[in-house]
């Protein structure tokens, strides 16, 4: 089933969260509509507020655990709903669960019964601790099953088998992406991963909190190329799972000493023990995604980490 029109219509679930909402903006500048579904758990109205008066835009406010009649057509369902981050999983570790399980059961349902398009929003910690290096989509992972940071590795996980289990028993047509770490505007000041951590420490003039010795890596995608891969992939006919981020690997102090010289503090580095679970090596393998879709970042660390900067101060000064 391919997509035909210039309009489209499409629902987002989580819609007022962090990449939902530069998804909206993506979509809707593009000349479709949008259905944003949000329980506001950790999504924010503040990001989609400039999408309040759109005519092409329309906010619910719904769990999507529960039941939901959507009027009309649609021709594709993102299934972006979850916390994301490490402090909101581990705040709200059944809420993650069940919104991964039930959620993404009634989100299939959904593009089911409209023979709607459905991409799962997958993750990076589907690979958990990996023993491979960079993580190829083949590779099935190193999960503690019953670890704190299970409540959202194995509901991923869960979701990507329930999801191609729709495929396979009544046709859906589904994609999966597993996303590596994104950063940009709109990301919360207490969202607890590395880039909003270390710029709002650096802002305030602390010192940056860094785990471990920092050695441990990470790999950071601006915000605008993930959702340029996210919409090639539910415009095309791969069904996934594909990677999308950055290879481009840090260490976490390398990260921490470039916010340093970005914001130009003279905050010191403060290393902490590491936490339960915590990932040594991130990185992604995106072959597929280059291969398939024509895919790959664009934007350099130093280019997205200027808006991203500028959007922290100016949430700062609102909270101060």
């Amino acid at each position: 089933m391919g997509l035909t029109g210039d309009h489209l219509r499409i629902l987002i679930s989580g819609g007022a969260g962090f990449v939902a909402s530069h998804l909206a903006d993506r979509w809707i500048a593009d000349g479709h509509d949008i259905l944003a579904v949000d329980n506001l758990l950790t999504g924010s109205r503040e990001n989609v507020a400039h999408l309040a008066d759109n005519e092409s835009f329309e906010f619910i406010e719904h769990d999507i655990c529960d039941p939901l009649d959507i009027d009309g057509s649609l021709d594709c369902v993102f299934h972006m709903a979850s916390p994301a981050s490490p402090f909101d999983y581990l705040a709200y570790p059944i809420e993650t669960m069940l919104v991964n399980s039930t959620g993404t059961k009634r989100m299939l349902d959904l593009a089911r019964e409209k023979n709607a398009r459905f991409l799962l929003a997958s993750t990076s910690e589907c690979y958990g601790d990996p023993l491979e290096h960079p993580q190829r989509e083949s590779y099935w992972g190193h999960v503690n099953p019953i670890g704190p940071r299970s409540v959202y590795d194995e509901a991923k996980r869960f979701a990507e088998a329930m999801t191609m289990s729709y495929n396979r028993e009544f046709g859906v047509d589904t994609k999966i992406v597993r996303i590596f770490n994104t950063y940009g505007p709109r990301m919360k000041l207490d969202d607890g991963r590395v880039v909003p951590a270390f710029l709002d420490q650096a802002l305030k003039g602390k010192p940056i909190t860094v785990f471990g010795d920092g050695s441990q890596t990470r790999s950071f995608c601006y915000i605008s190329d993930l959702v340029d891969g996210l919409t090639r992939l539910i415009l095309s006919e791969e069904r996934g799972p594909i990677n999308m981020g950055n290879p481009i690997e840090l260490t976490i102090l390398e990260f921490a000493e470039v916010i340093q010289q970005l914001v130009g503090s003279n905050c010191e580095i403060e290393c902490k023990p590491l936490p339960t679970d915590d990932p040594k090596q991130r990185q992604p393998d995106i072959t597929l995604a280059k291969e398939r879709l024509g895919w790959e970042p664009k934007v350099s660390l130093e280019e997205g980490l200027k808006p991203t900067v500028e959007y922290f101060r100016s949430q700062q000064s609102v909270s101060a």
